[in-house]
C-alpha cells in the first residue's frame, strides 16, 4: 500500500497577522503548488532526505546558496517532529495503533520564504499520511491545533493558527480567534466560504532568493502584550476588516469594497512595522498599475485583486522587470477541486 497525501500553500487574505492575537482573518489554499508525502509500509522505519536536506555541495557558494534557499535545517526535521507529535496524541487520547513500520518521503515545489506556508503544508500532508496509514481519524479543527503543536512544541518555531487552520480546512476560510471562543475549546471558529465568491486575483512573489520575506525584528508580540495602543488597536482594525470583507464577499458587493479592504490591511501593517525596500517595491508596483495589494504572509510575496486581462498582462510585464513572478492562484474549492 503506497500512501500519497498532499497540502498546499496558504495565501492570508484579510486580518493576518491577528490569529495570534485574538483576531479574525480569511485565508485561503491554491493548488498552483504543493507539498506531497509519499508513506508505503517497510521492514524499518526509515525517512528519506530531499534535496533541501542535502551535506554535500559543489562548493562553498553552494552551500550558501543552499543556506539562502532552505535554511540550516531542512525538511527531515520536519517529518521526525510530526510521526513523534502523532504518537504523542494516540497515546494521549487512548488510541492504539499498529506495529508496523514503515518509509516516509517528502516534496515541495512551493516557493521557499515568500510567506506562503511552506513548512506547515509539509507538516499537514505528513500528519494526513500518518492518519491514512494508520487509519486514525482527526477532525480539522483539532488537526490545525495538532499541526501547530508540532512548530511550537517540538521545534520551537514560532507560529500561529491561521496557516495551519487553512492548510486543515483548504478552500477559503473565515477564522474567529476571540478570546472567549479560544478559551472555551482550545481553537477558533472557522467558517469555510465559498471561493467563487471572490474577484479575480493574482499572487506574486519574488524569485530572488537573497531578497524574500522580511524577518520582522518588531517585537510585535511583546507590544501586544505589554498592551501597546498602536498595536492593539491595529489588530482590531484587521478583525475589522476581516468581518467586513466576509460581508463583501457574502452579498456580492466585491467589486466596490474588496479592494479597500486589502489596500487597508496592508497600509495598517505599515504603520507598525518596519518593511524592507523590496517588499514596499511590490505592493506599490501593483498598486501603481491599480490592483490592489498585501502581503500574502510575512512578506516576499503579496496578494491582491485586478481588473481584466489587459490589468493582468500589465502586472506580469511590470513585475518581471524586478524579478518577480505572477500568477492567478487556482483556490481549492470546498470540494478539493479548483476553480
Amino acid at each position: 500500500m503506497i500512501i500519497k497525501t498532499n497540502a498546499y500553500p496558504r495565501v492570508g487574505l484579510i486580518g493576518n497577522p491577528s490569529d495570534g492575537y485574538f483576531g479574525e482573518t480569511i485565508s485561503f489554499c491554491f493548488s498552483n503548488f504543493k507539498a506531497e508525502v509519499v508513506l508505503y509500509q517497510t521492514p524499518e522505519l526509515e525517512i528519506f532526505p530531499n534535496i533541501r536536506d542535502t551535506s554535500v555541495f559543489n562548493n562553498i557558494e553552494g552551500l550558501v546558496d543552499d543556506v539562502k534557499k532552505f535554511g540550516y535545517y531542512g525538511g527531515i526535521r520536519l517529518l521526525k517532529a510530526t510521526i513523534k507529535k502523532f504518537y504523542d496524541y494516540c497515546y494521549h487520547n487512548s488510541i492504539q495503533i499498529d506495529k508496523r513500520n514503515f518509509s516516509i518521503r517528502y516534496s515541495s515545489n512551493i516557493p521557499h520564504q515568500v510567506g506562503l506556508a511552506g513548512s506547515s503544508a509539509i507538516i499537514t500532508a505528513c500528519m494526513r499520511a500518518l492518519m491514512a496509514f494508520f487509519q486514525v481519524k482527526i477532525s480539522q479543527s483539532v488537526l490545525a491545533s495538532l499541526v501547530l503543536s508540532v512548530e511550537n512544541e517540538e521545534l520551537q518555531i514560532t507560529a500561529g493558527l491561521q496557516d495551519r487552520v487553512a492548510q486543515a480546512y483548504e478552500g477559503l476560510v473565515y477564522m474567529d480567534f476571540d478570546k472567549s471562543i479560544m478559551t472555551s475549546q482550545g481553537h477558533g471558529r472557522y467558517e469555510e466560504l465559498d471561493p467563487k465568491l471572490l474577484p479575480d486575483l493574482y499572487i506574486a512573489y519574488m524569485v530572488d532568493l537573497s531578497e524574500v520575506s522580511d524577518v520582522f525584528h518588531n517585537n510585535i508580540k511583546e507590544r501586544f502584550a505589554r498592551g501597546e495602543r498602536e498595536v492593539v488597536n491595529a489588530m482590531k482594525y484587521w478583525a475589522q476588516l476581516t468581518t467586513k470583507m466576509k460581508q463583501c464577499l457574502l452579498q456580492n458587493n466585491k467589486e466596490n469594497n474588496f479592494s479597500d479592504l486589502i489596500n487597508a490591511n496592508f497600509n495598517r501593517r505599515k504603520k507598525i512595522y518596519k518593511i524592507s525596500a523590496p517588499n514596499l517595491n511590490m505592493v506599490d508596483v501593483a498598486r501603481n498599475i491599480g490592483a490592489s495589494a498585501k502581503f500574502t504572509g510575512s512578506g516576499g510575496a503579496i496578494v491582491g485583486s485586478y481588473q481584466g486581462e489587459e490589468m493582468f498582462k500589465k502586472l506580469k510585464s511590470e513585475f518581471s522587470a524586478i524579478n518577480v513572478r505572477v500568477i492567478k492562484p487556482r483556490i481549492v474549492s470546498l470540494a478539493r477541486k479548483d476553480v
